[in-house]
């Protein structure tokens, strides 16, 4: 997960930057693969009336954006409220996307595939995304073709697949294309 760390009217603490690392290696270890990108922004902000200090969470997860703000006098427990807000926030997008998947995967499914449509190709990496109906993006990797090889496949053709989640999340387990 990548880090970035600002400071507006103000120099970091040692102690902030400790607590930043900290509340950074559980985001880590309990959504290793969600957060793709965090900025934590704190700012003096003493002509606002709830405080002096405004601490400010953004987590870049994939298709999303996760922002959290709070306002107060100290900037520790601010961090630590922010931070709590964020799990809370990325816990829910894990269980809806659960929930989500579960849900699409057994409603979707015709004879064990499931339809979409080639969004985006690279052939020359070999790999592409699949959109299906209810807008899920699926990864899929020249490896996973059967009886189609990746030059034959073009942006808005219609593909049949399977799908499980992997490490970054929904990936094709096998794409033929609809017309085979």
């Amino acid at each position: 997960m990548e880090l970035k760390i600002e400071a507006k009217n103000l120099d970091i603490r040692k102690s902030w930057q400790e607590k930043i690392e900290e509340e950074r290696a559980k985001l880590i270890r309990h959504y290793a693969n969600l957060v793709l990108h965090l900025r934590v922004s704190i700012e003096a902000t003493p002509g606002y009336k709830e405080g002096g200090h405004e601490v400010r969470l953004v987590a870049t997860v994939p298709n999303d954006t996760v922002a959290v703000k709070r306002w107060g006098e100290s900037v520790r427990p601010l961090l630590v409220e922010a931070f709590d807000v964020l799990g809370e926030q990325l816990k829910e997008i894990v269980k809806k996307r659960q929930d989500h998947k579960a849900v699409k995967v057994q409603g979707a499914v015709i004879d064990d595939k499931t339809s979409g449509i080639i969004r985006k190709i690279a052939p020359d990496a070999s790999y592409g995304f699949i959109v299906t109906d209810d807008k899920l993006d699926v990864f899929f990797h020249a490896s996973s073709l059967k009886d189609v090889a990746m030059g034959d496949l073009a942006e808005g053709d219609e593909v049949h697949f399977a799908m499980e989640e992997g490490d970054k999340g929904l990936q094709a387990t096998w794409v033929k294309a609809a017309s085979a």
